[in-house]
């Protein structure tokens, strides 16, 4: 499955990403605040492929101008309320130099259509851990209502933090994408 956006592609990540995984997920900007460390090297990065973005309806966010692989984006697999049948959560992480131009929630919005029309969620999930403000404002752009905050164990880094949960439904999503809201 490949989602196409104005300026990216969502394709299914391959073992050959490694070296833009790593070029991304080395900064210390881009892991810790999403809940896990840097990459320490182009095999970590090889075996986060194999294993975590292997999962279904995972993407790598490869900017079409360039080919690379800049971020990643999709279904994380859990749903920390509701109906887990009906329900997923999507995360998202954006290599530092692209910060600031839109492309997460153009890939979100992505996404999003296709959780909600080929998926056929009733509900999406979003959360950020305190003090990512920057993911705060992406899920406020894409539509997605604040429901509840818990503090939680961040297992990859040995911490346990605040993180703020957000959702949207189908219903709120297909009035807003028509332009009713």
């Amino acid at each position: 499955m490949t989602l196409e956006t104005k300026r990216l592609c969502l394709r299914p990540f391959a073992l050959e990403d490694a070296a833009d995984v790593y070029a991304y997920a080395q900064d210390v900007r881009v892991g810790p605040i999403a809940g896990w460390p840097p990459h320490t090297s182009q095999a970590e990065s090889r075996e986060i492929i194999r294993t975590v973005f292997s999962a279904p309806h995972v993407f790598a966010m490869v900017l079409r101008q360039t080919g690379h692989v800049i971020g990643s984006v999709g279904f994380v697999g859990r749903c920390p309320a509701g109906d887990p049948a009906q329900e997923e959560e999507v995360g998202y992480a954006l290599g530092h130099d692209f910060w600031g131009q839109g492309l997460v929630p153009e890939a979100l919005e992505a996404v999003l259509t296709y959780g909600f029309t080929e998926r056929h969620l009733r509900r999406i999930w979003c959360g950020h851990y305190g003090g990512n403000w920057r993911s705060a404002r992406v899920i406020g752009k894409c539509g997605f209502s604040y429901c509840f905050a818990r503090t939680e164990a961040v297992p990859l880094l040995g911490q346990t933090r605040q993180c703020y949960y957000y959702a949207q439904t189908e219903e709120a999503w297909r009035e807003r994408v028509s332009g009713a809201l």
